[in-house]
């Protein structure tokens, strides 16, 4: 019987070991579309999902590269937050297409709000001009919750590809499409209005101003002559 029951505890281990390696790692803050293009601009939004069972999330900061900042940054409303949108002064001025960027945005704030267990929330952000001397940015972030708890997704990506305890969101880069004449692909441009084509109206000849002028003439006399013989007629003694 003994036996029986330690072979029915090792077949539990056993099992539940099985499910832990099958279970999906925790969730965690991730940004999506997960790669953009070099030197372009682009929107993603940042996915916080809710990790625990007894309270609710209540804060998120997100941190900005000041290594390779960028230029342009603005945030998307998320009803029920309050956003708050931190620009300082970087460590050294970086140069950039626009000129030397000596401020740029360095922390993203929301807060107000309330993601509760089992649910997630995106807060969407556009910004640009994305680097093109490097492959990846990462954006540590905080997330705080009703308890008071805080955790921080700050871990960089490890080189082996494997994951890391608390990753931190990072956004991929990859060279810009080029066009079929091997040339980075540019945004269309509106063409300008065609001109609107004028015809020409023909210049008149001096021959038919001739003839015009002689037919007046000519129709003219005709009126007078038949005014004349009106008036002849009418003076002839009856």
């Amino acid at each position: 019987m003994s036996f029986l029951r330690r072979a029915a505890t090792v077949v539990a281990a056993a099992s539940a070991l099985t499910l832990a390696l099958a279970a999906p790692a925790l969730a965690h803050v991730t940004i999506n579309p997960g790669t953009a293009e070099q030197g372009g601009f682009t929107k993603v939004a940042f996915r916080v999902p809710n990790e625990r069972d007894d309270a609710g999330t209540t804060k998120i900061e997100v941190a900005f590269p000041t290594d390779h900042p960028l230029a342009f940054v603005s945030v998307k409303p998320v009803p029920g937050w309050t956003v708050k949108v931190t620009e300082s002064k970087l460590p050294q001025p970086v140069k950039t297409e626009f000129g030397d960027l000596e401020e740029a945005v360095t922390k993203v704030e929301w807060s107000g709000g309330k993601i509760n267990p089992g649910e997630f929330q995106e807060f969407e952000v556009s910004m640009g001009q994305l680097p093109k001397d490097v492959d990846q940015l990462v954006f540590p972030t905080t997330q705080t919750y009703s308890g008071g708890e805080v955790v921080k997704w700050s871990d960089a990506p490890k080189t082996d590809g494997t994951e890391a305890e608390h990753p931190a969101p990072v956004l991929k880069l990859t060279p810009a499409t080029a066009d079929a004449h091997g040339t980075p692909s540019t945004p269309a441009t509106t063409a300008p209005a065609a001109k609107p084509t004028l015809t020409p109206v023909a210049a008149t000849s001096s021959s038919d101003n001739t003839a015009r002028l002689l037919g007046g003439a000519g129709l003219a006399v005709g009126i007078i002559g038949l005014v004349v013989a009106a008036l002849a007629l009418r003076r002839r003694p009856s």
